[in-house]
């Protein structure tokens, strides 16, 4: 398959067209259209989007460009596509696609994703059969602002371009309004079900056993991540309709749904707890991810998510820690040295994530490790550096001491042996902690974290295709 991507400055591409270009412009589409007819004799796709007015794109009638993109992949995935092209210009996004398979079926395809949902109403996805022919649609669209047959109203002019510019933004942003979170969420769940997989972890629950746990096995992880789904979905919308509010309301919002999703997180496991920091320190992350939220840039710069969980957890985290109960093992732990656990972590904006975790994951990942690798390694640096309450609450501080500096020898010797040699260490160290009956969660919920924010920031908002 031939693929072409062109892709105009910015600047040039976001001005107001004149005229001549708009004419330019379809003369160049036609142009290509025959070409690629000619060139590849099959039927040929050409997806543009429906925009009023003098300016034809913008970062947000791109994004919704990339989503229509997507769904056309997923409807001709058992077609070949033999040729590809793909511009950005300031006369408005095009894709055109040669498909070797029938036009027609090529067309019922692509009406299908035109009144998929609101946002393909936007779509102008044509065929054009090998002799030239365009195929028409059997029913005519409907206006996007009145409902009205859409051929009338313009005919008529009876919608200012203002207003019809105006019901566009309105159908774009309320169409990602309403799907991000889900989208996002389905990250973090994900996020949890590759930290309990990665494998070998010391100590944890993971594929090759589970560690120095005696209630739970990776299946009671996935059923737990299944049940707090729509918990994680909730939080990423309770920042976005609280982004004008303070940090202390929104908070408030999101301490409240964690407390029904403890519960259904014990439903799902039978009264085990294997989620609960993550209750708290994902959800706080995703409301972030929530109040920075903007329909053309679903996920902000991760520094900027950071500082709002700083934000957000700042005068509860005070507030907690003035009341807090020393007759529980993290009061005590507060008591004694002033760890503050993964509250303090949230609150200080995950220092430990941003400066530990995420560079060594990339590094590894950027080294061509698995992600499987660079998770084993990213959770070992995270038990070398972390003072871990879960290994505290098993431990004590001889615990601690003693798993960090086992997790930086382990650490050494990967650095030192062949690739291929590189977990039996691991192995060795999980025996260690399975017999101390150590289990440091709390570098696993960060590990999750990680995951988490290496796919949010991975998110491709250029080119689904």
């Amino acid at each position: 398959m031939t693929d072409v991507l062109s892709n105009k400055t910015t600047i040039d591409r976001f001005s107001e067209v004149t005229l001549i270009e708009v004419l330019d412009a379809r003369e160049t589409r036609v142009r290509v259209q025959r070409e690629m007819l000619e060139k590849n004799g099959c039927p040929l796709v050409c997806f543009t989007m429906n925009i009023a007015g003098p300016r034809k794109t913008s970062l947000l009638i791109e994004r919704a460009f990339r989503y229509g993109l997507d769904r056309l992949k997923e409807g001709l995935k058992d077609s070949e596509i033999t040729e590809k092209r793909i511009e950005y210009n300031k006369c408005g996004p095009i894709a055109y696609l040669s498909v070797k398979c029938n036009a027609v079926g090529i067309k019922k395809i692509c009406t299908e994703i035109e009144e998929s949902n609101s946002l393909g109403r936007l779509f102008d996805i044509d065929v054009i059969d090998v002799d030239g022919k365009k195929l028409e649609r059997a029913v005519e669209r409907s206006c996007i602002v009145c409902g009205a047959l859409g051929r009338a109203c313009a005919a008529g002019r009876l919608h200012s371009v203002e207003e019809l510019q105006k019901k566009t933004f309105d159908i774009i942003c309320g169409h990602f309004e309403e799907n991000d979170p889900d989208m996002i969420a389905e990250l973090a769940r994900k996020s949890l079900v590759e930290e309990v997989e990665t494998t070998p972890k010391p100590g944890l629950v993971d594929l090759a056993n589970n560690g120095s746990h005696r209630d739970m096995e990776p299946d009671t992880f996935k059923r737990s991540a299944d049940a707090i789904l729509p918990y994680f979905t909730k939080c990423v919308r309770i920042g976005i309709k609280s982004k004008n509010d303070s940090p202390e309301s929104c908070f408030e919002r999101l301490r409240k749904a964690g407390i029904n999703a403890e519960k259904s997180m014990l439903e799902a496991t039978g009264c085990v707890n294997t989620h609960k920091g993550i209750i708290y320190s994902m959800g706080v992350l995703l409301g972030a991810v929530g109040r920075l939220w903007q329909p053309h840039c679903p996920v902000a710069e991760l520094n900027g998510i950071f500082v709002e969980c700083a934000a957000l957890t700042a005068e509860s985290s005070k507030k907690d820690l003035a009341e807090i109960d020393g007759r529980t093992a993290g009061g005590r732990l507060y008591l004694m040295n002033g760890e503050r656990g993964i509250r303090g972590e949230v609150a200080d904006g995950f220092p430990s994530v941003k400066n530990i975790a995420l560079p060594v994951y990339r590094k590894c990942i950027e080294e061509g490790r698995t992600k499987n690798d660079a998770g084993v390694i990213t959770l070992l640096h995270l038990i070398a550096s972390i003072y871990d309450t879960s290994v505290f609450n098993r431990g004590g501080e001889e615990g601690v001491a003693y798993a960090r500096a086992k997790a930086k020898e382990t650490l050494a010797e990967i650095y030192s042996v062949p690739a291929s040699n590189t977990f039996a260490s691991v192995d060795k160290l999980d025996q260690l902690f399975i017999t101390k009956n150590l289990s440091p969660g709390g570098a696993a919920d960060l590990l999750a974290i990680t995951y988490l924010l290496a796919s949010l920031e991975n998110i491709d908002t250029r080119k689904y295709w």
